[in-house]
């Protein structure tokens, strides 16, 4: 059986740093002295694999991996570089590929390095391995320190603008603003603000026939997307519309060193917040401050149910449990009703009541109508004395801040002066292990506990220190406060927007008397700009307090009998009895009552939703 001769195989790349070094390098010069080589020394069969523009560092080379493959199923018998540079500038990888050639019974060959497998290993391979990795750092810490200088000037470091911007023909490190993409920028973060989340967005513009950011700029002759296709040119992205709402740079500013990438990687990886530098008022802006950080707002804590439960409701973001410290969530009761009701996220989390003590359930509408009442209230005593109101809520919130502040210090030091303990700690340790007189498997231990709890005091100190610089920035007043006020001139409909202008959350207490439904329940509406606010109380006559104990002692004793009846069994026995026939009622007022935000199972898009797990709270409105 004749065996079939396998080929030689003539691999050329070229890289952009490489072309710096001259003709020498070019793609045709490495084909015509691989191609000589090859004749002068009767290689059988030479063939080409050429990978042009695309840098040693990576090892997704198309032409490469195609080699790769022939070298597997035997195919290759010689592989012919220029230099070992040409396989790769990563000197762990090329090992590895020179390994699996060996391994393979492939011949290796490097013409100007002098490289041959045939003769034996080469033991200054691994060197020049190392010497070629060197090379590309050296030029990535090139590449990257002009950048770091251009960044640190202001100017913009980004090879294309963002979408909504346009460079300026005149100066290319300015930026001018895209009309036609700028106007959908501004509907998204009107539709923000109006409570729609990014996926409610996406189809809005899908069913409007909107460009998507890739399509637009290919379109105008921008981006990177100039010689790649795009399948569906209206088909938007949840994460597409999020990114557009949290960049800086639609406030006109210049936001640099967002992403940071290693030389060997092939993608940039976003880097904290802290860490970017941003030069403020450097083109025109798209969006103006108050808009941008309300939206900012109206996202928080936001948490929609796609199949069943509705709309967002007004204040989803802004309610928190009193007791743990936990968002609640909007859930629509299953007793057919309808009816909104908030409930503490971590009290639903198995075993029930681990995390929190009770679901601090409220009536949502019953907490609008608070936050009516009040913000009407607001609206008639500002409207009656502003000058007055200003001052007492300078004061006020003047005397808050200063207690939050200390709180806040007193933490900061305590923390940097654990740091510095645990440094010592670590020193003595490191000492005792190294002198012999501390065992290795405890030395491992205690700085492992120690390293670990000096790693979390960092981050609190950088939290607590970012918490007083927005305490020092954001010194609020009643000012602002009054300004906000004079925009409105009712407050019949609160909708989503207005939440997010006035409120910076709402505390709900847990029921003055647990477990019932006919209690009272407290809770703390915190405003933008003034803190925590309460309507003054109007005292009850006599009649009127005696009125209101006789209905409290009613409501104990019943709320007591309940308790007993649940404790002796009753209550359980009862329900199981008569269960099926409140099942059936419940199932008549779901079918009076249809929710028209259901999804029926048929349409059920599982590419955008999942199903979600909910707390059936009961529909009962407290008595405030």
């Amino acid at each position: 059986m004749k065996i079939k001769q396998r080929y030689t195989a003539l691999y050329e790349r070229l890289s952009h740093d490489d072309e710096l070094q001259g003709e020498s390098n070019s793609i045709s010069n490495q084909k015509q002295l691989l191609m000589e080589y090859a004749v002068s020394h009767q290689l059988p069969e030479p063939r080409h694999f050429s990978d042009d523009g695309i840098s040693g560092t990576r090892f997704d080379r198309p032409a490469f991996l195609e080699m790769i493959k022939e070298v597997e199923e035997g195919k290759i018998g010689i592989v012919l570089v220029k230099d070992m540079s040409r396989l790769g500038r990563d000197y762990l990888k090329v090992g590895q590929i020179v390994e699996m050639l060996r391994q393979k019974n492939v011949r290796l060959i490097a013409v100007n390095d002098g490289t041959d497998t045939l003769y034996g290993d080469d033991d200054f391979l691994p060197f020049r391995n190392i010497m070629n990795e060197w090379y590309a750092k050296d030029t990535s810490k090139k590449i990257r320190s002009t950048f770091k200088a251009k960044g640190d000037a202001g100017k913009h470091v980004a090879s294309a603008p963002p979408y909504g911007y346009v460079k300026d023909p005149l100066d290319k490190n300015h930026w001018i603003v895209d009309e036609e993409a700028a106007e959908v920028i501004r509907r998204i973060f009107k539709l923000t603000l109006e409570g729609k989340g990014p996926f409610q967005i996406c189809k809005i513009l899908e069913a409007d026939h909107i460009e998507i950011p890739a399509e637009h700029q290919k379109r105008t002759g921008m981006g990177l997307w100039q010689n790649r296709e795009v399948v569906n040119p209206y088909r938007w992205n949840s994460s597409t519309v999020a990114n557009i709402l949290t960049k800086k740079e639609y406030l006109g500013h210049t936001v640099n060193f967002k992403t940071r990438k290693h030389f060997k990687d092939k993608k940039s990886h976003y880097v904290p917040q802290k860490y970017w530098q941003i030069f403020e008022n450097t083109q025109e802006p798209i969006i103006d401050e108050e808009t941008f950080y309300n939206a900012q707002k109206c996202r928080k804590g936001i948490k929609r149910y796609p199949n069943g439960w509705g709309e967002p409701h007004p204040l989803d973001g802004k309610m928190r449990c009193f007791d743990c410290g936990s968002l609640m969530y909007c859930h629509r009761t299953s007793n057919g009703k309808r009816v909104a009701q908030y409930i503490c996220a971590k009290y639903g989390k198995q075993p029930v009541g681990t995390y929190c003590s009770s679901g601090h359930r409220v009536n949502a509408d019953a907490v609008i109508e608070i936050l009516r009442d009040t913000l009407r209230y607001l609206k008639s005593t500002i409207e009656d004395d502003p000058e007055l109101f200003v001052e007492q809520i300078t004061q006020v919130e003047a005397d808050n801040r200063n207690a939050e502040t200390k709180k806040k210090l007193d933490r900061l030091n305590a923390c940097k002066k654990r740091i510095s303990e645990l440094e010592k700690l670590i020193c003595k340790i490191y000492e005792d292990n190294a002198l012999g007189k501390m065992p290795e498997s405890r030395y491992e231990t205690l700085i492992s506990t120690y390293s670990k709890e000096q790693n979390s005091l960092k981050s609190e100190c950088d939290s607590l220190e970012d918490d007083l610089a927005e305490i020092e920035a954001n010194k609020q007043n009643g000012k602002h406060f009054v300004n906000l006020m004079s925009k409105y001139n009712n407050f019949d409909e609160i909708t989503p927007y207005m939440v997010s202008e006035f409120i910076d959350r709402i505390e709900v207490h847990e029921r003055d008397r647990k477990g019932s439904a006919q209690t009272t329940q407290t809770i703390d509406i915190y405003f933008n700009f003034i803190g925590n606010y309460r309507m003054p109380t109007v005292e009850p006559t006599p009649e009127e307090l005696a009125e209101r104990e006789r209905m409290e002692a009613i409501k104990d004793k019943r709320h007591q009998a309940y308790l007993r009846r649940k404790a002796s069994g009753w209550q359980k026995r009862y329900d199981k009895k008569y269960g099926a026939r409140r099942k059936a009622r419940v199932m008549e007022l779901k079918a009076q009552n249809p929710n028209p935000y259901e999804v029926p199972a048929e349409e059920y898009d599982k590419e955008h939703y999942s199903r979600v797990s909910v707390v059936l709270a009961n529909s009962e409105k407290p008595d405030f």
